[in-house]
């Protein structure tokens, strides 16, 4: 049995900033995007309505698009910053109006 395996594409601006992730973030979050990628879901991937810190992808088409990535800096509580989720809105919004 073959998997489908969905191609994995970067906004340019998520995969500058994944790439300042620590080593084992950024295998984590592969995997996890891995995962994405065949159909299934990671155990640490959450919903986009929470909107916890980590990297966020979306399935457009036939393809996962990581639209955003960030290190969340604060200790308290699980809150994103209202600057992140404005960022992912404005990112995908944009991704969609130029994939039409």
């Amino acid at each position: 049995m073959t998997r489908n395996t969905r191609p994995v594409s970067w906004i340019k601006a998520a995969l500058k900033e994944f790439e300042t992730f620590p080593e084992e973030a950024r295998s984590i979050c592969l995997a996890a995007l891995t995962i994405a990628a065949e159909g299934g879901k990671s155990d640490i991937a959450k919903l986009m309505l929470g909107l916890g810190s980590g990297v966020y992808a979306v399935q457009l088409a036939d393809e996962v698009w990581v639209v955003h990535a960030f290190q969340k800096k604060s200790k308290q509580g699980r809150k994103t910053p209202q600057r992140e989720i404005d960022l992912i809105k404005d990112r995908l919004k944009k991704l969609k109006e130029t994939l039409r």
